[in-house]
């Protein structure tokens, strides 16, 4: 039977595509707790698990090729740390291009492989062809791909059973239980938590003619605005559908791509809704910046005090200095959570 071309073109796509996804190890089995002092295992085959009054955590990522070796990392970190492991459900939100569709299968056959236990489910990114013509360049190419905006969609992505919920970006890795964070007052309205930073120059985020447009820059009138980094959330996902969030985010995209007001791929939309109006949570969740700038990817040390959660954020990610054999210190931390390498000192409990 003969082929049209574009068959065998989408067949040799989705062939490249699935070799390409290495083969990662199996990851220890976590059992932290007393079984007395956890709701009952999340059922790993059911994805309508995610509506089960036992799925105590519930944590959003964006899964993808660039970036699985991070998302599997950050996965074992948090199963590592938390007290009930088989009670945290995964959200996963994945490419719908045709180009990285393809792939999809295999990155989910990924994780299975790397954690049978896992309560997980894989969402393609509907609104990705949308976003796609929202984006304006930004300082950094790999922050313009559509997938670094999904945050901005969990709340119509996600099933609407799913309350609130834990966005991580995939280059972090936890030290401490993300219970935790995930249990973060949220008072009133807010539907955002995360570390405020309010020694950054938040004027930075913004270009000149931003700030000389009392139109543009009275967004934050009657609002102490703090950079925070969004990368480690909280959110409230019933309370951003009724505040119709994403709709105000895009407005600044969609304003963006007429008049340049920033640099900075998809934080400055975030700042723009809710600089001034999140709930704070301790810098220790967030010690983020340990990539570097978005220029070098410098070796960069812990801010001051405690640390919960280690985040790579910048240009440079520890994957890519240790296979370069030029890791940064802190990088000996994310390489004991990497499964692509022989295991590295963590042991189930």
């Amino acid at each position: 039977m003969s082929r049209s071309p574009l068959l065998l073109l989408l067949l040799f796509a989705a062939t490249a595509a699935a070799a390409a996804v290495p083969r990662y190890r199996e990851a220890p089995h976590f059992t932290n707790s007393a079984a007395a002092q956890c709701p009952p295992p999340l059922p790993p085959s059911d994805a309508d698990a995610a509506c089960s009054p036992h799925a105590a955590v519930h944590v959003a990522m964006t899964l993808d090729a660039s970036y699985l070796r991070g998302t599997m990392a950050a996965v074992l970190s948090v199963l590592r740390h938390a007290s009930c492991p088989e009670s945290i459900f995964f959200h996963f939100i994945a490419s719908s291009s045709p180009s990285a569709a393809a792939a999809a299968g295999e990155l989910r056959a990924t994780v299975r492989a790397s954690f049978p236990s896992l309560a997980f489910r894989v969402y393609p990114f509907a609104d990705e062809a949308r976003v796609a013509g929202l984006i304006s360049t930004s300082i950094r190419g790999a922050l313009d791909r559509p997938l670094n905006y999904a945050r901005s969609y969990l709340a119509s992505t996600l099933p609407t059973c799913v309350r609130r919920v834990v966005y991580l970006d995939s280059d972090v890795v936890l030290t401490d239980d993300i219970a935790a964070l995930a249990a973060t007052p949220l008072p009133e309205t807010t539907a955002v938590a995360a570390p405020e930073y309010c020694g950054a120059n938040f004027t930075a985020y913004f270009t000149p003619g931003f700030w000389a447009s009392p139109a543009l820059s009275s967004a934050f009138a009657g609002r102490k605005a703090c950079y925070f980094n969004t990368g480690v959330m909280v959110l409230d996902l019933a309370r951003w559908r009724r505040a119709g969030y994403t709709a105000q985010i895009e407005e600044w995209m969609e304003l963006q791509k007429r008049v340049r007001i920033y640099e900075l791929g998809s934080l400055p939309p975030f700042l723009l809704v809710f600089a001034g109006r999140i709930a704070s949570v301790d810098h220790r969740w967030n010690q983020h910046g340990l990539g570097g700038d978005n220029y070098r990817g410098l070796c960069r040390g812990l801010h001051a005090g405690a640390v919960s959660l280690l985040h790579w954020s910048g240009k440079g990610k520890p994957w890519d200095r240790l296979d370069a054999g030029r890791p940064c210190p802190l990088d000996a931390v994310w390489a004991k959570y990497d499964l692509l390498r022989p295991a590295a000192g963590i042991e189930s409990s």
